[in-house]
Protein backbone atom coordinates (compact mmCIF):
# COMPACT_ATOMS: atom_id res chain seq x y z
CA UNK A 1 0.00 0.00 0.00
CA UNK A 2 1.81 3.29 -0.88
CA UNK A 3 0.10 6.97 -0.27
CA UNK A 4 0.70 9.71 -3.05
CA UNK A 5 1.39 12.20 0.39
CA UNK A 6 5.34 12.81 0.26
CA UNK A 7 5.65 15.53 3.45
CA UNK A 8 7.70 14.75 5.95
CA UNK A 9 7.06 12.55 8.53
CA UNK A 10 4.35 10.48 6.11
CA UNK A 11 4.29 7.20 6.01
CA UNK A 12 5.02 6.38 2.17
CA UNK A 13 4.71 2.25 2.28
CA UNK A 14 2.89 0.06 5.06
CA UNK A 15 3.00 -3.87 4.83
CA UNK A 16 1.57 -5.70 7.42
CA UNK A 17 3.21 -8.32 9.45
CA UNK A 18 1.93 -12.45 8.75
CA UNK A 19 1.70 -13.80 12.11
CA UNK A 20 2.21 -17.04 11.31
CA UNK A 21 1.14 -19.53 13.47
CA UNK A 22 4.29 -21.59 12.43
CA UNK A 23 6.48 -18.83 13.16
CA UNK A 24 4.97 -18.30 16.79
CA UNK A 25 5.78 -22.19 17.55
CA UNK A 26 9.26 -21.79 16.70
CA UNK A 27 9.76 -19.16 18.62
CA UNK A 28 8.17 -21.07 21.73
CA UNK A 29 10.33 -23.71 21.31
CA UNK A 30 13.21 -21.81 20.42
CA UNK A 31 12.83 -20.14 23.84
CA UNK A 32 12.36 -23.39 25.62
CA UNK A 33 15.84 -24.42 23.91
CA UNK A 34 17.20 -20.76 25.12
CA UNK A 35 15.78 -21.22 28.78
CA UNK A 36 17.81 -24.87 28.93
CA UNK A 37 21.20 -23.49 27.14
CA UNK A 38 20.99 -20.68 29.80
CA UNK A 39 20.61 -22.77 32.43
CA UNK A 40 22.93 -25.48 31.83
CA UNK A 41 25.70 -22.56 31.17
CA UNK A 42 24.37 -21.34 34.77
CA UNK A 43 24.66 -24.55 36.20
CA UNK A 44 28.59 -24.88 34.72
CA UNK A 45 29.39 -21.85 35.93
CA UNK A 46 28.46 -22.46 39.55
CA UNK A 47 29.87 -25.87 39.77
CA UNK A 48 33.21 -24.99 39.15
CA UNK A 49 33.29 -26.11 34.79
CA UNK A 50 35.07 -23.01 34.41
CA UNK A 51 38.20 -24.22 36.54
CA UNK A 52 38.62 -27.16 33.75
CA UNK A 53 40.15 -26.27 30.29
CA UNK A 54 37.53 -28.95 28.11
CA UNK A 55 34.84 -27.77 30.69
CA UNK A 56 36.26 -23.97 30.00
CA UNK A 57 35.31 -24.58 26.31
CA UNK A 58 32.46 -26.08 26.87
CA UNK A 59 30.90 -23.42 28.48
CA UNK A 60 32.29 -20.81 25.92
CA UNK A 61 30.17 -23.23 23.10
CA UNK A 62 27.17 -22.93 25.79
CA UNK A 63 27.86 -19.04 25.63
CA UNK A 64 27.75 -18.64 22.07
CA UNK A 65 24.92 -20.74 21.13
CA UNK A 66 22.98 -19.14 23.87
CA UNK A 67 23.57 -16.12 21.53
CA UNK A 68 22.58 -17.84 18.36
CA UNK A 69 19.68 -19.17 19.42
CA UNK A 70 18.59 -15.52 20.65
CA UNK A 71 19.39 -13.91 17.43
CA UNK A 72 17.72 -16.62 15.20
CA UNK A 73 14.46 -15.85 18.13
CA UNK A 74 14.85 -11.90 17.20
CA UNK A 75 15.25 -12.89 13.64
CA UNK A 76 11.79 -14.84 13.36
CA UNK A 77 10.16 -11.83 15.62
CA UNK A 78 11.27 -9.04 13.07
CA UNK A 79 10.51 -11.18 9.90
CA UNK A 80 6.95 -12.36 10.90
CA UNK A 81 5.48 -9.83 14.07
CA UNK A 82 6.57 -6.33 12.77
CA UNK A 83 4.97 -4.67 10.36
CA UNK A 84 7.14 -3.35 7.24
CA UNK A 85 6.94 0.66 7.05
CA UNK A 86 8.86 3.55 4.93
CA UNK A 87 8.78 6.65 6.17
CA UNK A 88 8.98 9.75 4.14
CA UNK A 89 12.49 11.53 5.36
CA UNK A 90 13.92 14.60 4.09
CA UNK A 91 17.33 13.43 2.34
CA UNK A 92 19.83 15.79 3.49
CA UNK A 93 23.56 16.73 1.87
CA UNK A 94 26.71 15.36 3.25
CA UNK A 95 27.87 18.78 4.49
CA UNK A 96 24.84 20.09 6.07
CA UNK A 97 25.39 18.59 9.20
CA UNK A 98 29.05 19.97 9.40
CA UNK A 99 27.71 23.22 9.99
CA UNK A 100 25.53 24.85 12.77
CA UNK A 101 24.65 27.77 10.08
CA UNK A 102 23.74 28.71 6.79
CA UNK A 103 26.33 31.37 6.20
CA UNK A 104 29.10 29.22 7.29
CA UNK A 105 29.03 26.20 4.13
CA UNK A 106 31.54 27.67 2.69
CA UNK A 107 34.15 27.98 5.71
CA UNK A 108 34.87 30.73 8.34
CA UNK A 109 38.08 33.02 8.25
CA UNK A 110 40.67 31.29 10.34
CA UNK A 111 41.79 33.72 13.03
CA UNK A 112 39.49 36.77 11.87
CA UNK A 113 37.45 38.09 15.03
CA UNK A 114 37.97 35.90 17.77
CA UNK A 115 36.63 37.01 20.82
CA UNK A 116 32.72 35.67 18.14
CA UNK A 117 34.55 32.93 17.44
CA UNK A 118 35.08 32.20 21.97
CA UNK A 119 31.81 33.85 22.61
CA UNK A 120 30.08 31.01 19.79
CA UNK A 121 31.82 27.88 21.43
CA UNK A 122 31.19 28.76 24.59
CA UNK A 123 27.75 29.81 23.98
CA UNK A 124 26.31 28.08 20.83
CA UNK A 125 23.25 29.58 20.68
CA UNK A 126 24.84 33.14 20.57
CA UNK A 127 22.17 35.85 19.35
CA UNK A 128 23.73 38.78 17.29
Amino acid sequence: MSSGNNSYGDIHRYEPARESTTAAIAIVLLTVIEVVLVGMFTYGLTSGWGLDPFGNMFLGGLLALVFVDLSFILLLYRKEFLPDVMIVKKRRRKWEDLYVREEDVHGTQSGGDAWENVKRAVYPYYKR
